[in-house]
């Protein structure tokens, strides 16, 4: 089934706050194998000019690949989710995440398109603080493949 190109530019209400803490982030940093000290320690953080350790910048998936299920649920884009690979990734950031953020995720349908019978969707989650400070932007896009 082809992806409606109306779907573009519809955007989704924004998440409840998640609040980015120490051990997210050292956890996070330990399964990628991040070893910079900014991720772990304080002190090693406020030395390299920031209030507390900072996530790696890929921590931001974290919180936006829950919101993008938004896009997934909503049954007016009817996308096969059996059918559908990853096939691209990209963050944009504001400024680094930092343990004690309290982060919203807000999700817009960026673009649909069809490519050799294949639906390509492409997402865009604004991170912010629930204060309204730009974090980071996630792009991401899914190919849902044609039937074979």
């Amino acid at each position: 089934m082809t992806l409606d190109r109306e779907l573009v530019g519809r955007s989704y209400p924004p998440s409840p706050v998640y609040e980015v803490g120490r051990a997210k982030i050292a956890e996070f940093a330990a399964a990628i194998g991040a070893d910079d000290p900014v991720h772990r320690d304080a002190v090693a953080a406020r030395a390299a000019g920031h209030p507390d350790v900072i996530a790696p910048p890929t921590f931001a998936i974290v919180v936006t690949l829950e919101a993008a299920t938004a896009v997934l649920t909503d049954p007016d884009v009817s996308l096969d989710y059996s059918r559908v690979v990853h096939g691209e990734q990209r963050f944009t950031h504001h400024r680094p995440i930092r343990a004690g953020d309290r982060l919203v995720a807000t999700t817009t349908i960026e673009a649909v398109r069809s490519v050799a019978g294949n639906d390509l969707l492409t997402t865009r989650v604004d991170l912010a603080t629930e204060d309204g400070e730009p974090v980071c932007s996630a792009t991401s896009m899914l190919v849902a493949r044609g039937a074979a």
